[in-house]
């Protein structure tokens, strides 16, 4: 037997109350002897021994209550009851339910998802829990949720609880469940603790598992009780795991290229897959994917033309499937009216401008090219232009600037736009590191440079750039090039540098890794800086496909906006500001026309209001005031979460054996587990009716016993009178 309270045993010390009133009060009998007494001496003897007798049985009935009352308290439980003692206790127990939310759970057969498979499976395990039996339902996803902790379980109220319930867009994070549900089983008082985890047992998830995850599962089986409950389905499921801008310019009048990629996450081959384009709700391109091999991915190309300026939604959809939550994949394009480039120009000749005007000018027809401003300037003229006029600066072998441009380009960027540096003959590196460096700890320039070195070899052949690249927006476009067609651009002469702690390698050199393109960001702008020259002295770039498909996905990229950038589930959405705002809240208005207040706050020598963990897929919309017009922003579901392969009936049971924890297969199962989980009986309640039922046992004794010593007082003074 083991006790819920043992410090409440304590109380069983107040067995020694009536025992003391009983002593106190014989102590207390005064004799008094008179004349009379020797008539009635030999029945008082005889009627005393009753009353002694009397007297002990109702201290045996009064001590015996307070011992059960006290033992009541403290909750005392058999673990394996048997016999009589089974069918006195009570199969009491504190239930812990986890259900798993994520979106892999609204997977359907056809009639019903596993999410609604689910939650039958836990009205089968309510069934067998005791009106107020504490309870607690915790939802698995992401960010896990309690909805009822320690509830005192009411089979109404719980009803209206679980079926407010609804799978998410998330997610699962299991590596933190074992923890969580250790945690609530920690903080359930009752004889015996059971855990339910009800989820669809994917592959992914529950097939190759850390050696600390499985200890900590095996641990929490010791906790508590533990049974899963497998909720399997199909594994037929299409995605689109991806949309991104492969080229083009966001500019009016103007037609871009976006790639989406489409993976069959099912054991079966599929084909023609319907992928369409849309803008704004509006289909504007429809490409069919003839086949897709199981487990494969395809990609097709969608043409989207902007027609007008400002923010437009772009989506790529499937038709309707099993899983239709990521059967969209969601971008934002910040379209502009026009797109100006100030390109500056350090060498005495002006053949390196004109390669990036002819770079930039390149590609595609005329169309969107009256919204293209491109001026170049000698760099002594830097000083007097207005650089709030362009959206992009292109610094092309500048010797050196002063602090006071250094200042000025630094807040240029910090506003939201883009400055490109190359290199070149002229680069005075002492000037620039020394400039470069501003009195808050931020460089200008990606890296420290260093000196100028020879990257070509003993044939004066240079290096190419390195085949692997990032999977970075001003990649993409290299990455569709003939690796033979790639390996033409040589670069024969790099500055060397070294990067600073907030920037990263763009593009490299094949074999030697020595950075060609690095980039970091000053507060919402970027800075792109080239090792190399943007004329033909130092490479041969300026004359490949590789100098034109660069520079305009560079502008593409640095004309951007934060918003572009889409998130996802559970990721958080950000509305950064150049000034303090005047409005003390900025507002989000989620894809189920929510309106989330956000407070902006200061961070990093910028103002931001963030909106800690976006739970809905779609897209929302991010206002500085309630007043003010939006920004969408789009939101995406985590695609690993789309390969809804499920363990088998025989992986699952291989995947717990030795572990302490039962899987329940069936319904069936389900209940014969509920069953066998309960062996332990509490006594709590049996002792406390017991023990009360002895006091008032006690009390009509002690009554009767009183008013028949009374009657019997009286008779005896009446023949004394008499």
């Amino acid at each position: 037997m083991t006790f819920l309270n043992p410090l409440l045993l304590l109380a069983g010390l107040g067995v020694a109350l009536p025992i003391l009133a009983h002593l106190l009060n014989r102590h207390r009998v005064q004799h008094t002897p008179w004349a009379a007494m020797q008539f009635i001496n030999r029945n008082v003897r005889i009627r005393s021994r009753q009353m002694r007798l009397k007297d002990i049985l109702l201290l045996l009935l009064r001590c015996l209550a307070v011992l059960l009352l006290g033992l009541a308290l403290a909750k005392p439980v058999i673990k394996e009851a048997e016999g009589v003692a089974e069918s006195l206790g009570e199969r009491r127990a504190g239930v812990i339910i986890a259900l798993d939310t994520s979106y892999s759970m609204q997977h359907s057969d056809g009639s019903t998802t596993r999410f609604e498979r689910a939650i039958e499976q836990i009205r089968a395990i309510a069934e067998g829990i005791h009106a107020g039996d504490p309870v607690c339902l915790v939802l698995l996803g992401a960010e896990h949720k309690v909805v009822a902790r320690n509830m005192a379980f009411d089979s109404e109220r719980f009803e209206a609880i679980l079926q407010a319930q609804q799978a998410t867009p998330e997610s699962l994070n299991l590596d933190s469940v074992p923890m969580l549900l250790k945690e609530l089983a920690d903080g359930i008082d009752a004889p015996q603790k059971e855990i339910y985890i009800v989820t669809d047992m994917q592959t992914q998830d529950w097939k190759i598992r850390p050696a600390w995850l499985t200890d900590a599962l095996e641990e929490l089986g010791k906790t508590a009780a533990t049974v899963i409950v497998p909720v399997r389905g199909d594994s037929d499921n299409l995605a689109i795991t991806n949309l991104e801008l492969v080229s083009g310019v966001l500019r009016k009048g103007t037609i871009a290229r976006y790639r989406a990629t489409v993976r069959n996450c099912g054991t079966v081959a599929v084909s023609n897959v319907k992928v369409r384009g849309r803008v704004n709700q509006i289909t504007v391109d429809t490409k069919t994917i003839p086949a897709i091999a199981a487990g494969a991915s395809e990609t097709v190309s969608l043409f989207i033309h902007f027609h007008n300026p400002g923010p437009v939604r772009i989506t790529a959809e499937l038709d309707m499937d099993s899983l239709p939550v990521d059967n969209v994949r969601r971008t934002v394009a910040i379209i502009r009216d026009r797109v100006s480039v100030l390109c500056v120009e350090g060498s005495s000749g002006r053949s390196s401008s004109r390669f990036i005007t002819t770079a930039l000018r390149a590609r595609g027809n005329t169309a969107g090219q009256e919204n293209f401003v491109l001026q170049s300037v000698p760099w002594v003229d830097l000083p007097t232009q207005d650089l709030s006029r362009f959206d992009v600066v292109i610094l092309q072998d500048v010797p050196a600037i002063t602090a006071d441009q250094a200042r000025g380009l630094e807040e240029y960027v910090r506003g939201g736009n883009g400055l490109i540096w190359f290199a070149g003959e002229n680069t005075d590196a002492k000037k620039w590191n020394e400039r470069s460096a501003s009195n808050k700890g931020i460089r200008l320039l990606p890296a420290v440079i260093a000196e100028a070195v020879n990257t070509s070899d003993a044939a004066g052949v240079g290096r190419p750039l390195d085949p692997i690249m990032l999977d970075h927006s001003v990649c993409r476009p290299l990455l569709s090039l003939p690796e033979d067609l790639l390996s033409e651009t040589r670069f024969r002469k790099l500055l060397q540098v070294k990067p600073s702690a907030t920037s990263f390698t763009v593009l490299s050199l094949a074999g030697t890794a020595a950075p060609v393109v690095l980039e970091h960001s000053i507060g919402r702008g970027h800075v792109f800086m080239f090792t190399t020259s943007a004329g033909s002295q130092w490479n041969n770039m300026a004359v490949t496909p590789v100098f034109p498909m660069i520079l305009q996905q560079m502008v593409t990229y640095l004309t951007a906006r934060e918003f572009e950038k889409p998130r996802l589930v559970g990721d958080s959405l950000a509305l950064s500001y150049v000034e303090q705002p005047d409005a003390s809240e900025a507002v989000f208005d989620t894809p189920s026309a929510q309106m989330i207040s956000v407070p902006v706050r200061e961070h990093r020598n910028q103002y931001v209001a963030l909106l800690d963990h976006a739970r809905e897929a779609g897209f929302y919309l991010a206002r500085v005031s309630v007043q003010a017009p939006g920004m969408p922003v789009a939101v995406n579901v985590e695609t690993k979460e789309s390969n809804v392969k499920c363990l088998t009936a025989a992986e699952t049971m291989r995947s717990f054996e030795d572990t302490g924890i039962s899987v329940a297969l069936s319904e069936a199962e389900l209940l014969d587990a509920v069953e066998q989980t309960r062996t332990g009986r509490s006594f709590w309640l049996f002792c406390m009716l017991t023990g009360l039922g002895l006091l008032v046992i006690e009390s009509l004794l002690a009554d009767r016993l009183f008013k028949r010593a009374a009657s019997t007082n009286e008779t005896t003074s009446a023949s004394e009178n008499s």
